[in-house]
């Protein structure tokens, strides 16, 4: 399906799920290199940078949270930069590209306080907005975070196991979407201002700006629940090793019961104490004070 804005002298066609009537529509417009039209038909797994006589071809992809898996994955936006259009490509719904389109067309977009009037600066336009919208679902990840910050020290460190890991997962499928965005960036304003000039150049260094504050959040958020994690991990451990102390000394206390009462339980002829008036009060006695005598040694330990 594609749908088409113009404004002005400049026309954006964005492109969802092309079919192969939608690129030989394309190409009979506009110069695409068959190389290029070849891949439009089908999702690319990495980014990269091409530049042709007439165009730049680039692809990027976004991490977009799925509400079905709980979790962000990899949504590919291929873009034809031309002199005077721009042809955008990808392969799921993305409201992004939906809302930019109908601002674009009505002429309210502005980017810097200046109006969106050329390629180079409506691409520069789609992607900060993409890395916008990144940042608001890093936000909810940080939300997730202090939560799970806050149930850690209530006492929840068990719950928060599973939700450390989601999370965790998030974060790497963040990275795995943004992975190579820097050196793609860095190339295209190279070849942007061969074929485009200057300008072009400016458009680029601002997208790697916007990247650059996506990156730093995204590395804020990876360093706390990493942090989180170890400190979860001590605290079950801690409780851990407070429960195998409780029943160690559990067992070191209940030793001298089973010995006493193993002995006194022998069948033989002459035990001690068995058969004098009160033999089961003193054999009573003997381990308690058996008892008392071991709780007392390990406090004087500091064990308990």
């Amino acid at each position: 399906m594609i749908s088409t804005y113009k404004y002005k002298n400049l026309r954006w066609l964005d492109v969802e799920s092309p079919t192969v009537d939608d690129v030989k529509s394309l190409i009979s417009k506009y110069p695409i290199h068959p190389l290029v039209a070849e891949e439009l038909l089908r999702p690319t797994r990495r980014p990269k940078t091409d530049a042709y006589e007439d165009f730049i071809y680039l692809i990027l992809h976004f991490p977009v949270f799925e509400q079905e898996r709980k979790t962000s994955a990899s949504y590919e936006i291929d873009f034809i930069i031309g002199k005077n259009f721009l042809i955008t490509v990808h392969y799921k719904t993305i409201t992004t590209l939906y809302e930019i389109g109908k601002m674009f067309e009505v002429g309210t977009m502005m980017s810097g306080g200046k109006m969106v009037k050329d390629s180079g600066l409506l691409t520069f336009y789609i992607i900060r907005q993409m890395y916008d919208y990144a940042m608001r679902q890093m936000d909810h990840i940080q939300a997730k975070i202090d939560v799970i910050e806050e149930n850690i020290f209530k006492g929840r460190e068990q719950e928060m196991v599973e939700r450390i890991s989601l999370i965790h997962r998030d974060i790497l499928d963040f990275q795995r979407s943004l992975h190579a965005h820097s050196s793609t960036l860095n190339y295209l304003e190279i070849v942007g201002e061969k074929i485009f000039g200057p300008e072009f150049a400016r458009h680029t260094k601002k997208m790697t700006g916007e990247y650059s504050k996506v990156k730093s959040l995204l590395e804020n958020c990876q360093e706390t629940i990493e942090s989180l994690r170890s400190t979860n991990d001590s605290v079950l451990t801690d409780k851990t090793n407070n429960v195998m102390k409780m029943l160690t000394l559990m067992a070191f206390i209940t030793f001298p019961l089973m010995l006493f009462s193993s002995i006194f339980s022998m069948n033989t002829i002459s035990t001690p104490i068995l058969g004098m008036k009160g033999d089961f009060w003193i054999i009573l006695m003997i381990m308690l004070t058996s008892m008392s005598t071991m709780i007392i040694m390990f406090k004087r330990k500091k064990w308990f």
